[in-house]
């Protein structure tokens, strides 16, 4: 089993950057693939990214591509969103995911473990 913490959310303006973290404790980290999303008030939980467990291979939700970067550091045990250009569509609570199997990265059915989540606040 794994734990995780978010942190880093908070309100910003547009234009403005965050960057969120998610920090892992329990079995070991680089034995999962970790992935973002984010849920806005009367919205379903979206997809936003995710990355392998090596960090070689990275995938995106169109409406971030070009904005957001994820990243791992497994010898931290950490996982990054770094979120650049924020949008007022952007807000929502991000949430840090973890997946042990292959398959799918962008369903949130394919992720066994969850953090708590992170509020994210874009004024316009």
């Amino acid at each position: 089993q794994v734990q995780l913490v978010e942190s880093g959310g908070g309100l910003v303006q547009t234009g403005d950057s965050l960057r969120l973290s998610c920090a892992a404790s329990g079995r070991t980290f680089n034995n999962y693939r970790m992935g973002w999303f984010r849920q806005a008030p009367g919205k379903e939980r979206e997809f936003v990214a995710a990355i392998s467990w090596s960090g070689g291979s990275t995938y995106y939700a169109d409406s971030v591509k070009g904005r957001f970067t994820i990243s791992r550091d497994n010898a931290e045990n950490t996982v990054f969103l770094q979120m650049n250009s924020l949008k007022p569509e952007d807000t929502a609570v991000y949430y840090c995911a973890a997946k042990t199997y292959s398959g799918t990265y962008y369903s949130p059915e394919a992720y066994d473990y969850w953090g708590q989540g992170t509020q994210v606040t874009v004024s316009s």
